[in-house]
């Protein structure tokens, strides 16, 4: 299967700029504050949902044990704070 290339930031930024006939500096602008807005809200809420894609949230990671892959040795992994993201159905339809 011959895979295409992704989108890179600036393709993206270009697109966003003509889809909403905007410069691109402004789609950067907009696009920098979607991103901050989203992290914020994780912050103070823990999770945001994303229509028509899904749902982004803090998730806490219990520490464990872990192997380490290039000798083999058991090793502890601390707790963490991770980002998950859940693609809903209307994301998962719209790939089919």
């Amino acid at each position: 299967m011959d895979e295409a290339k992704r989108l890179t930031k600036s393709q993206l930024m270009t697109a966003m700029s003509e889809t909403w006939g905007v410069s691109k500096k402004e789609a950067i602008e907009q696009y920098d504050q979607l991103v901050e807005l989203i992290y914020s809200e994780i912050r103070r809420a823990g999770e945001i949902m994303l229509p028509g894609m899904g749902k982004m949230a803090k998730k806490h990671r219990k520490a464990r044990m872990g192997r380490n892959p290039a000798t083999g040795e058991t090793i502890q992994i601390k707790a963490k704070t991770v980002l998950k993201f859940s693609v809903n159905k209307a994301a998962k339809d719209a790939l089919l």
